[in-house]
């Protein structure tokens, strides 16, 4: 049996608002397998970033906290962890590529002394050791001429660079879990398929489960195993890339794919070809959600019952379908 790597069960991630707490991640649950991918998806201010916080335990404190839940590493409890023991497995068994590298990495230390931070604090290596371990991320994450660009700081090296020595600091004592939280952002089509790519070798060498977060559905097509699409800060639909690209169920996952260019369920122009669709409105404050389904004022399927009370996932098919709709057409 494949070793569950991440639990995460109900989780609830509250932030400090004018008129008291406000949900932003509402009753999460995932999994995670040893050396899997799973995707999160959805648009900005869906709960995607703030998950991942909340799994590494940096939320800003004081205004956000885990209001309830369980998150397991390797069936250990996160949220019981001391600060001193998930400051032990933060860069050891689970680490965090963030989304913007210019402002991650530190721009007056050389990119080597913050790999070299990593390996020393973790790993006991004395400081001629940890060199020689930056180095060899270096050249394991494809950076030319490691031994000179290990002295380099932030600002001389590009973007695809900055990405690369990123992922070596999260890599650099070769955790079990590995999030990546939008890390082709700002990067062009080449650059982002490189990443990927190393990102794919690393963990087919040393077994990493990663959570790969991105609004990027091309990338999630050719990247993960598995994706949970969130919205309003629950999860609306969860099922196997391949299920959820040939039969999305959830209205906003069939909106978000019908937006991706080439994709066989946009509809068609006059002319046959297919043209690009939007999701009418926007997102809605979390703090004065709608009652009912989140989504529904967005909704081309919503009926009335939907204002009555906010779905639930349950098996829809092949996937899980958190919509009145899409279980009653499932079941018909």
């Amino acid at each position: 049996m494949t070793e569950l790597l991440l639990e995460v069960d109900g989780l609830v991630t509250t932030f400090e608002g004018d008129d008291g707490p406000v949900r932003v991640v509402d009753g999460l649950s995932l999994s995670l397998a040893a050396g899997a991918t799973l995707g999160i998806v959805g648009e900005s201010g869906c709960g995607k970033s703030v998950t991942s916080l909340s799994i590494m335990g940096l939320l800003p404190k004081p205004a956000g906290r885990v209001a309830s839940g369980r998150i397991k590493l390797q069936g250990r409890s996160l949220l019981d962890a001391s600060e001193a023991e998930l400051r032990s497995l933060r860069g050891n068994r689970m680490a965090m590529i963030f989304q913007e590298p210019m402002t991650s990495l530190n721009p007056v230390y050389t990119v080597g002394d913050q790999i070299m931070e990593a390996v020393m604090l973790h790993q006991g290596l004395d400081r001629s050791e940890a060199r020689a371990r930056a180095i060899e991320m270096l050249n394991t994450v494809g950076i030319p001429a490691p031994e000179q660009r290990v002295d380099a700081y932030p600002h001389e090296l590009s973007g695809g660079m900055r990405q690369r020595v990123m992922i070596a600091i999260a890599i650099s004592c070769e955790p079990d879990l590995l999030i990546a939280d939008e890390p082709t952002t700002a990067l062009d089509v080449t650059i982002q398929a490189q990443i990927l790519e190393l990102l794919r070798k690393l963990q087919q060498e040393r077994s990493m489960g990663i959570v790969l977060i991105t609004h990027d559905l091309g990338v999630v097509a050719q990247f993960v195993d598995e994706v949970l699409v969130m919205y309003a800060g629950r999860a609306v639909e969860r099922a196997s890339t391949r299920e959820l690209f040939a039969h999305p169920r959830h209205p906003y996952t069939r909106g978000l794919l019908s937006s991706v260019p080439g994709f066989s369920g946009a509809p068609a122009r006059d002319d046959g070809k297919r043209r690009l669709s939007t999701i009418e409105g926007v997102v809605p404050d979390l703090a004065h959600l709608p009652a009912g389904c989140a989504f529904r004022e967005r909704c081309v399927d919503a009926v009335e019952h939907c204002a009555d009370a906010r779905p639930e996932l349950q098996p829809v098919g092949a996937s899980q379908v958190a919509c009145f709709v899409a279980a009653e057409r499932g079941a018909a």
